[in-house]
């Protein structure tokens, strides 16, 4: 009896933790009056938001660009802004520098160039293992807005099946570790 009782919650242990970077993952963007890439990732997070502005998913896109970053000598808001200059798109293509090194303090950067926009509906553009956390917070530190998210996928960085690429399972378990230090502690302060 005891056997079996352990049998089945290992079994139970195993099925939840097959599901762990699926729980991580929500892609759901809805009509905006703004798209925001996060910053970190530079090439599959600005596609994605070109591609839903081609969409007519929001009129403007703004890209997220770390003021202190530098890149072999160079900032990374000026390579950003170089970027969005050489888009057919330029005109609705705006860099918004941030100084927040997490997407906690991120989101004071974006709300500062909302208000420049006037938007209330806002679709956050981030790599797919971020989207849920990335909503959580915005939504939580800023209640003036409505957000939703779309996943930005790169299968060099994550996948589902996250037991089966070292990587993939080196991020689902830091993302796990940052979702639950933001439930415990930070969405507290």
């Amino acid at each position: 009896m005891r056997f079996s009782r352990v049998v089945i919650l290992l079994l139970i242990v195993v099925g939840l933790a097959s599901q762990a970077a699926r729980f991580l993952v929500v892609d759901d963007p809805q009509k905006s009056d703004a798209v925001v890439v996060l910053a970190g990732e530079t090439k599959v997070r600005p596609a994605r938001a070109l591609a839903l502005l081609r969409q007519g998913m929001a009129p403007h896109v703004f890209l997220d660009a770390e003021v202190r970053d530098e890149i072999f000598g160079q900032r990374l808001t000026d390579l950003a802004q170089r970027y969005v200059d050489s888009l057919p798109e330029a005109k609705q293509v705006f860099v918004c520098p941030i100084t927040g090194l997490s997407t906690n303090a991120e989101s004071d950067d974006v709300n500062r160039c909302l208000q420049s926009a006037g938007a209330h509906k806002v679709l956050i553009v981030t790599s797919e293992f971020h989207t849920r956390r990335a909503r959580m917070i915005f939504r939580r530190r800023l209640p003036q807005y409505q957000f939703s998210v779309a996943a930005a996928y790169d299968s060099n960085q994550f996948g589902m099946a996250w037991w089966s690429h070292r990587e993939w399972a080196k991020v689902t378990l830091d993302e796990w570790m940052k979702l639950v230090w933001w439930e415990a502690v930070d969405r507290w302060r």
